[in-house]
């Protein structure tokens, strides 16, 4: 298991290296260096065009992928197994940039020197899909339309002040509500059986009537098996409220 956030800005062949970590990802057992490259904007922080690049810790040979989502900010790097086969696997997090903190998201495999991703963000925001209704009596609920589940919050902890803008004093909807779920802001490798294989733990913020206007998280655990990244369970989590 290795992490990393930044390594500073090196020169190379490819461009500037902006993540990286040192870990055995193609199964013989010799620690590999894996980085990303990307071009630098002048007087931003903003990076395009960023590029996984796997270099073989015994034979020196680059491989390299430019992500499907390449542009952002702060990407990082973590190495772990995530398929149970013992051998590394590679997470790629990148910030988007925008107000909603949405995240891009990549694991690759390279077993064997055989680059193939495995997950992507993009193909799990297009499956779970959520719709977001405001019930009477202070009451908001979230339905999973790919997992066919319903939660129910309950949003008195929202107070008096934003209630009554939007309920009668009887607790009645003055008009239909809707809300909704963000995409991915948060993927993170979790080992929640201890086995050392990790599973992913996926974030969501519900918005309620904008997007400031947080309602809590979709909280979604992901585990690896039939060749692919599953729903193993999903939860949601929502604020306290402060006495």
């Amino acid at each position: 298991m290795l992490y990393s956030n930044n390594s500073g800005s090196f020169p190379n062949d490819i461009g500037n290296v902006v993540a990286s970590a040192y870990g055995d990802v193609n199964g013989d057992r010799i620690a590999d260096y894996v980085y990303l490259t990307a071009v630098k904007t002048p007087d931003s922080n903003f990076l395009r065009d960023i590029t996984l690049v796997i270099k073989d810790g015994r034979t020196g040979i680059k491989q390299n992928s430019k992500l499907p989502s390449d542009a952002g900010y702060s990407p990082r790097l973590f190495l772990g197994d995530f398929t149970g086969d013992r051998i590394n696997d590679i997470l790629v997090g990148i910030n988007s940039g925008g107000s909603g903190g949405i995240m891009f998201y990549y694991v690759f495999s390279d077993v064997n020197n055989r680059l193939a991703m495995i997950f992507n963000y993009e193909d799990f925001n297009n499956k779970y899909q959520y719709k977001v209704n405001y019930l009477n009596y202070y009451k908001v609920s979230v339905q999973s339309l790919a997992e066919k589940t319903t939660y129910i919050l309950d949003i008195t902890y929202k107070g008096r002040e934003y209630l009554s803008d939007i309920y009668t004093n009887e607790g009645i909807l003055k008009a239909p509500i809707e809300g909704w779920v963000d995409p991915l802001s948060g993927l993170y490798p979790v080992d929640f059986d201890g086995n050392g294989v990790y599973e992913l733990l996926g974030y969501q913020k519900i918005a309620g009537r904008y997007h400031a206007d947080s309602l809590g998280y979709v909280q979604s655990i992901l585990k690896f098996q039939n060749m692919k990244f599953e729903l193993s369970s999903q939860y949601v989590a929502i604020f306290g409220s402060q006495e």
